[in-house]
């Protein structure tokens, strides 16, 4: 609860990817608020006030994956509107001659995008989440501590580059800077 709080005022696609992290966590916990408390909370150094919020927090978001279904699989919806929120904005910056730079960098990131595409099974997939989703594939493998092919990073190291300039884009907007 902490760290997201502090990455939805400083980063909101970082927070999306740490959302994500965290859904993972509760099914990888069976989705049991008990062994979230005992075997993960419990090893932060927080107080026990803290540690009551955390569990809150887990608690809520426990309810939440069970009335929205995605227990197994699949997205919160407070995540899937955070991630539309960030489609949108792509749009409209694509759709504006305001902001070339945003566009240079996506148009070098769309034949990533498209293999990207095209090896997956979600075809169907919004642009962005593609590149959300590589990118928490590539997360993955580094915390498994798994090898990322040259291509893979460089494709990566492109995709983190729009996504950071499409978060930049969001906070400078959240703030009325645009």
């Amino acid at each position: 609860m902490y760290v997201a709080q502090e990455l939805k005022k400083k980063n909101i696609a970082e927070y999306l990817l740490y959302m994500w992290q965290i859904e993972d966590t509760i099914r990888a916990f069976g989705c049991s608020l008990g062994r979230i408390r005992r075997e993960y909370i419990d090893r932060f150094d927080y107080t026990d006030e803290q540690k009551e919020e955390e569990t809150d927090w887990f608690g809520n978001l426990i309810t939440m994956m069970n009335s929205e279904g995605c227990r197994e699989q699949g997205h919160l919806q407070i995540n899937k509107v955070t991630l539309q929120k960030l489609e949108e904005l792509h749009a409209q910056l694509l759709s504006s001659s305001d902001f070339p730079f945003y566009n240079a960098e996506y148009y070098k990131v769309l034949p990533f995008i498209v293999e990207l595409r095209n090896r997956g099974a979600h075809k169907e997939e919004n642009e962005i989440e593609t590149c959300f989703n590589s990118l928490y594939g590539v997360m993955m493998l580094r915390l498994q501590k798994k090898d990322i092919s040259l291509n893979t990073q460089h494709a990566v190291k492109e995709i983190t580059t729009l996504i950071g300039m499409l978060n930049d884009h969001y906070l400078n907007g959240a703030k009325g800077e645009e």
